[in-house]
């Protein structure tokens, strides 16, 4: 889980926020596309960083609006900021996709089926990278760090799109 601490901690170092802000800023940013994150399980996220002293909040009211926990980092919070940066970029680089556990059964199914999920696989790949285009087109003013995301996910759901029509050749 410390690519959700780390991602929770930068958005709280960027600016000091709430943990619906937080919900709000991974959906806008479609955080959840690229990392493995749940956004409802943001506010337990939020104890437990607090919990361990990594951030701290203050209370704060606005108007007739209820009170509301503005996160943090403290200097502790920092430390495990730029650890967290150090681990995770110095390790593997492995890529997980859910579609390799159907890939590794085609050959238990009929013709059929095994043509339909590559047929769904391919749909499938092809709708992302439709949603990412309209990202990238739509969101012209994230800053280059989000731009290099989402060229990166393009990148990769195109190199899929390739896969999957050499594969289902070689299927088929």
């Amino acid at each position: 889980m410390s690519a959700i601490d780390l991602v929770v901690l930068g958005l709280i170092k960027q600016q000091p926020q709430g943990a619906y802000d937080i919900q709000k800023e991974l959906a806008y940013r479609n955080i959840s596309s690229c990392i493995k994150v749940s956004i409802p399980s943001i506010y337990k996220k939020v104890i437990q960083l607090e919990e361990k002293g990594y951030i701290e909040s203050d209370i704060t009211k606005t108007g007739k609006m209820p009170e509301k926990a503005v996160y943090s980092l403290t200097d502790k919070g920092e430390e495990y900021f730029l650890y967290l940066m150090k681990k995770i970029s110095a390790q593997t680089v492995n890529i997980f996709l859910d579609l390799n556990s159907v890939i590794m059964n085609l050959d238990l199914v009929s013709i059929e089926t095994k043509e339909q999920c590559l047929s769904q696989i391919k749909d499938n790949i092809i709708a992302l990278k439709e949603q990412i285009v309209e990202n990238i087109t739509l969101k012209s003013h994230i800053p280059q760090t989000g731009k290099g995301i989402l060229s990166q996910q393009l990148a990769l759901t195109e190199t899929l799109e390739l896969w999957a029509d050499e594969f289902s050749k070689e299927e088929g």
